[in-house]
Formats: structure tokens, C-alpha cells, sequence
């Protein structure tokens, strides 16, 4: 490897780091949500806080969004460095498959800890409502829709990219890309990446503006809004691994970014109603066109900024933090029924909600950590999720052989 190779891989150890703490605010954020002072989650505590909406809001801004740049970028260069059919292999192997697999468990487990809670609350099966009806418009693909929209959007690459790639013989045509990905890096970066947001965000039409990007797990076609906010996310991070020389700008611009992400956040916090959440779609078109506007710059900004702090902080390498984001996938895999079961525990608890908080969060990484030690980091399953399986134990290195005098 040579030494401007060395020193762009240790660059992208802050964003693998990034990556994997997006995905751990997972467990954070689903724990919140039952302390919010309006209840919205399927529990409810007894304790509630606007602080705790408050962090949900905080996490949600900026965490998916990071993610699916981090996502874009490295499914670019993996493209590059595997070629094509490498590409869907690994792919199938590490997405597909695990969305196939745990999908079912995961949503079964959902399924129990919502009847042993309905029990604890002293209600029958005579008491639910008639089960809704699935099809692929309306499935319940759970906190794993994640996988589900990766899948769409690596297609959407390939199929974007096999023209261009013919045309562009000369390289004139990605010069040209190349230059406007260079321009959107500086503090209007989130301007101009807010506004196709903003626009889809303004012409959804049950809106909750709190929630921001509306989640599309629940049918094969994501929503419109999704698709806009994430692919543009995917799409840029892929532009962005062509120019992994602006970087460094990005890392540069943290504070400006972190600046501009507070100011914007404030308000599109403000325009949606505060941090109790307004369950309700707005039906102001000026005040919707002022709070999509905000949540397009606050989203990108914030974004930017935690890319900027990972790349300045957390560039070098550190065995602690490549572990963190190797179990990260396992952890976000299987912590939402663990965390509706902590929840369910806790809630009639005569604690403070922080505190249950801490003791939600910090119990489901003590059970994830421990079963990613034990059953998938050193077995056939860690090569599965995490591309290669680490022994128990490092293999002492080769002695030389001493000859017989």
C-alpha cells in the first residue's frame, strides 16, 4: 500500500466509527420514546419528559441521514475495488440475507412483548383490534426497513451508473460531476442539499413535521419523502468517495456546520411545535413551507457536522472503536423487541425517567455486546455480518526454525 493510500484508509476509520455509532443512537432513540410526555410508542411509561422527546429529536435529525451518506460512499468504493458481481454478491450476502432471516424473528419477538405487556395491562385478546391486512403496500417491515431501502438504493446505483460509465469514455462527463460535488462543500452545502428535501417534505401530505423524514417502514414501496431524503443521502456519499480529498474540507468546517445545524435545528424545532410532539399534519401551507425549509438545512448541516467531528477526532485508528463497529450491525439487528421488553419492565418503576433511561439503554448493550462476543464475532456468523471471523485467540506468529548444530 502506498503512503497516500495509507493515509486515505486511516481517514475513513472516523466515518466507520460514525457509521456504527449511527446505528447504536438506535438503541437510545427507540429507548426514549416511551418517556415522551404524549404518548406515540406502544409503551408507556410512567415517567415523562419533554427532555426525552427533546433527544429523540436531537438523534433523528441528523442519524439516518449520516448514515445513508457513509452507506453511499463505501458502497462506491467497494464497487470499485470488487467490480460488479463481487459487489451484488457481498451485498446479497450481508444485506439481503439478514433482512430475510431476521426479519421474521424479529417481528415475531415484537409480537411477544406486545402480548405480555397487553397482559400486565390487564387486556385480552378480545380487547385488540382486528389485525390489520398485509400485502407488499402495507408490511410491517419493523426498524429493519433500513436493509430493506439499502437494497433499493444499491440497485438504483448500478443502474444509474452503467450509462454514464459507457458514455463517459473521456472522463469529461465525471469531471464535471466531480466539480459540482466540490461546490457543495462549504456552509450553503446544506442549502442546496435541504432543498430537494424540503420540497418533498412540503408535498407529503400527512406531514408530522416533529419526526422529520417519515419513515417508510411500512410497505415495499418506500414513500416519496424517504426516497428523495435518503437516496439524495445515498447518492452523495457515492459522488463524494469519486472526491475523497473533500474530506478533509468537511472536517475543516465542523464548527461552521455544528453552528448552522443549532441555529436550523432550533427552528424547525420551533416551527413544528416544540418538543411535545404535535401529532397532527400541519395545514398551514406557510408555516409547512418554512418548517420543511428548516428541517432541509438542519438535516444536511448536522449531518456535515458529525462527518466533520468523526473525520477531525476520530481519524486514527483504535482497536475499541473498530470492535464498536463491528457489533454495531448484530446490535441493530436485534435491540428493538430487547428494548420494548426493558421498557415494559421499567415502566411502572417509581424512578426518574433518566435514570430508567440509562438502565434501558445500558442493560440491551450489556445483552447485545455479550451475545455479539459469544455467539457471532468469533463463529461463522461474524463472517456473515461482518465479512470476516475473528479468532478466540490471535495466532502466535511463525518462529523461525533453528538448525541442529
Amino acid at each position: 500500500m502506498s503512503a497516500s493510500e495509507t493515509v486515505q484508509s486511516e481517514r475513513l476509520h472516523g466515518l466507520d466509527a460514525l457509521r456504527g455509532g449511527a446505528l447504536l443512537l438506535g438503541v437510545v432513540l427507540h429507548a426514549a420514546m416511551s418517556f415522551f410526555p404524549t404518548q406515540i410508542w406502544i409503551v408507556g411509561d410512567d415517567q415523562r419528559s419533554v427532555w426525552a422527546s427533546g433527544l429523540f429529536f436531537v438523534i433523528h435529525l441528523f442519524r439516518m441521514t449520516v448514515f445513508f451518506i457513509i452507506a453511499g460512499l463505501f458502497a462506491h468504493m467497494m464497487l470499485g475495488r470488487m467490480g460488479v458481481r463481487g459487489f451484488l454478491r457481498n451485498r446479497m450476502i450481508r444485506i439481503a440475507a439478514p433482512l430475510g432471516v431476521f426479519w421474521g424473528v424479529i417481528l415475531a419477538a415484537i409480537v411477544a412483548v406486545l402480548i405480555w405487556n397487553a397482559g400486565l395491562q390487564g387486556l385480552t385478546a378480545g380487547d385488540a383490534p382486528p389485525p390489520p391486512k398485509y400485502d407488499w403496500t402495507n408490511m410491517p417491515l419493523t426498524h429493519l426497513w433500513f436493509l430493506w431501502m439499502l437494497l433499493i438504493l444499491y440497485a438504483a446505483m448500478l443502474i444509474l451508473r452503467a450509462p454514464f460509465a459507457r458514455l463517459d469514455r473521456s472522463g469529461a462527463w465525471g469531471r464535471t460531476v466531480d466539480g459540482m460535488t466540490a461546490g457543495l462543500i462549504g456552509p450553503w452545502g446544506p442549502f442546496v442539499l435541504g432543498a430537494p428535501l424540503a420540497a418533498a417534505l412540503l408535498l407529503h401530505p400527512n406531514w408530522l413535521a416533529f419526526f422529520g423524514v417519515p419513515t417508510p417502514d411500512a410497505g415495499l414501496v418506500p414513500n416519496p419523502a424517504a426516497l428523495v431524503g435518503f437516496g439524495l443521502a445515498f447518492g452523495f456519499g457515492a459522488l463524494l468517495d469519486r472526491r475523497r480529498d473533500l474530506l478533509a474540507r468537511i472536517a475543516k468546517g465542523w464548527a461552521v456546520y455544528l453552528g448552522l445545524a443549532v441555529v436550523a435545528g432550533v427552528a424547525a424545532l420551533m416551527l413544528a411545535g416544540g418538543p411535545d410532539p404535535v401529532l397532527t399534519p400541519m395545514i398551514d401551507p406557510a408555516t409547512k413551507a418554512l418548517t420543511a425549509a428548516a428541517f432541509g438545512v438542519a438535516t444536511y448541516a448536522s449531518a456535515f457536522a458529525m462527518m466533520g467531528l468523526a473525520l477531525r477526532f476520530f481519524s486514527g485508528h483504535s482497536a475499541v472503536r473498530r470492535y464498536v463497529a463491528d457489533a454495531a450491525y448484530w446490535i441493530y439487528i436485534v435491540h428493538l423487541p430487547l428494548v420494548m421488553a426493558a421498557q415494559v419492565l421499567v415502566q411502572d418503576w417509581t424512578l426518574p425517567w433518566a435514570l430508567k433511561l440509562v438502565m434501558v439503554v445500558a442493560g440491551v448493550l450489556v445483552v447485545c455486546f455479550a451475545s455479539y462476543e459469544l455467539l457471532i464475532r468469533h463463529s461463522v456468523m461474524g463472517r456473515w455480518l461482518n465479512g470476516r471471523r475473528r479468532p478466540w485467540r490471535a495466532r502466535p506468529a511463525p518462529t523461525a526454525a533453528v538448525s541442529a548444530e
